[in-house]
């Protein structure tokens, strides 16, 4: 036998996914594939292996799941989604039951039911076919991760309940009965709002989580739903929306949304005709020393996929500035991992679009230090997370989670000096690109945020502070 093991990483939404298979065989299983599938294709036939399997743990909240354009992409390779907790799809996927096993050469997977995220929720255990009972890692979905475990909320407040319980079960009568040498394999990283505080590690022991994952040390269902109800982040305004996605099945692409180059006067054009959102992908500093007036600051690192999400509707095209033309790929698979696929076009040059002279908006930006010193003038604003707001703020600010700043854009007053921090700028820059179009005129966006605040071992309000 010889083993292929790998594990996918997707930034930004923070998505593990895996590739299994035996390449004496030649035969492999791809687990929970993100949108843009390429990857999952090129690395199967490196390691000369042809999928045949495509699985999926549970029917996903975070992203659009990517089983549909890679089984469309494959000739041999078939779809399989839990058959358990009532799920039900609007495509034919091959349903999976609680302790089905399939084989890939000398690798056995075993299916488990493990609900509490969602009530469909599988995990796969892996052994050698020769030692069916003694598997050496487990595939965990959303149920285990580093240090957490999965949200069991998602399904809205009369589930939730019930979930947790579920949730609760699944850790102690299932996981916690492993051995401590099993290597659990999770579906996300650090940064996914689908569990509180993940790990930084891509994978750990059941050992290691039985003495250090809190939310293994539960002795009742009771004390630990308060616990996973009190920690758990907020839950993204397009989760929903994923998950009637994936239950639906998500769209066949076949292959990236054409997204069509635009000089500058026909882009111009296209935001008078109101053809799309305006969305600048540039880099905070770049957009606050010049941009066009109206657009939105989505900077093109991976967590695009979930502002994107946050911030944007799925149905309106979008009209994209890009900080090169190089970008224009791998902004596009950023954008539909959470399910954007349509596109008005992008502008062909900032630089051309200045030497037109046709109108440009700035936003200044602030350091730290300034803030700190010019505090008592200024309307400032922390656009973080609950959580991240109740560890420490800089005195004075108010805070307003990105998310919900539309809707509370009234609690501002628009004639103030405003500056705008968050952890590290992004979401901050985001925050002044509303503003700034809900007519904000004495705007700063504060690059490095909290973390530059805190290196600068400057005052701190709340937890952390006085």
């Amino acid at each position: 036998m010889s083993l292929v093991f790998k594990t996918i990483q997707t930034e930004g939404i923070a998505e593990l996914s895996y590739l299994l298979g035996d390449n004496d065989e030649g035969i492999g299983a791809i687990f929970d594939p993100r949108a843009d599938v390429d990857v999952y294709v090129d690395m199967a036939s490196e390691a000369g292996l042809a999928i045949t399997h495509i699985f999926e743990t549970h029917i996903h909240a975070d992203l659009v799941s990517g089983s549909r354009e890679l089984c469309a992409r494959l000739e041999s390779a078939r779809i399989y989604a839990s058959g358990e907790g009532g799920a039900e799809y609007g495509f034919e996927p091959d349903k999976v039951k609680d302790g089905d096993r399939f084989t890939f050469g000398e690798v056995l997977v075993t299916a488990r039911h493990t609900p509490g995220h969602t009530p469909e929720h599988m995990s796969y255990l892996l052994a050698e076919a020769d030692h069916p009972d003694e598997p050496w890692a487990v595939l965990t979905g959303d149920s285990l991760f580093v240090s957490s475990a999965g949200r069991p909320d998602l399904l809205g407040e009369k589930h939730t309940k019930q979930l947790a319980e579920q949730q609760f079960h699944t850790l102690n009568d299932f996981y916690l009965n492993l051995p401590d040498h099993l290597m659990i394999y999770p579906n996300h990283g650090a940064g996914s709002p689908c569990g509180a505080d993940i790990g930084a590690r891509l994978s750990s022991t059941i050992g290691y989580e039985r003495k250090f994952n809190k939310f293994l040390q539960f002795a009742d269902a009771e004390s630990f739903t308060d616990y996973a109800i009190k920690t758990a982040p907020p839950v993204p305004h397009y989760y929903p929306l994923m998950k009637r996605i994936n239950a639906k099945g998500p769209e066949i692409l076949g292959n990236l949304p054409r997204v069509p180059g635009l000089p500058p006067k026909a882009f111009k054009e296209a935001i008078e005709k109101k053809a799309g959102v305006l969305v600048d992908t540039r880099t905070m500093l770049a957009f606050g020393g010049g941009h066009i007036p109206g657009a939105l600051n989505v900077g093109g690192s991976p967590i695009l996929s979930i502002w994107a999400g946050w911030m944007l509707d799925p149905d309106e095209p979008i009209l994209l500035v890009l900080e090169s033309e190089n970008d224009l790929e791998e902004i596009v698979r950023l954008f539909i991992r959470t399910g954007y696929t349509k596109f008005a076009g992008y502008l062909v040059g900032m630089k051309a679009w200045d030497a037109a002279r046709f109108p440009l908006a700035e936003v200044g930006q602030m350091n730290v230090h300034e803030l700190n010193k010019r505090a008592r003038d200024l309307q400032i604003v922390d656009v973080r997370s609950p959580r991240e707001w109740k560890n420490g703020h800089v005195p004075g600010a108010r805070h307003i989670f990105l998310p919900d700043l539309r809707k509370r854009i009234g609690e501002l007053d628009r004639s103030k000096l405003t500056a705008v921090y968050c952890g590290s700028g992004y979401r901050a820059s985001i925050a002044t690109s509303i503003l700034k179009r809900e007519g904000f005129n004495e705007l700063w966006n504060v690059p490095g945020s909290w973390e530059a605040w805190k290196k600068a071992k400057l005052p701190v309000e709340g937890a952390d502070g006085q």
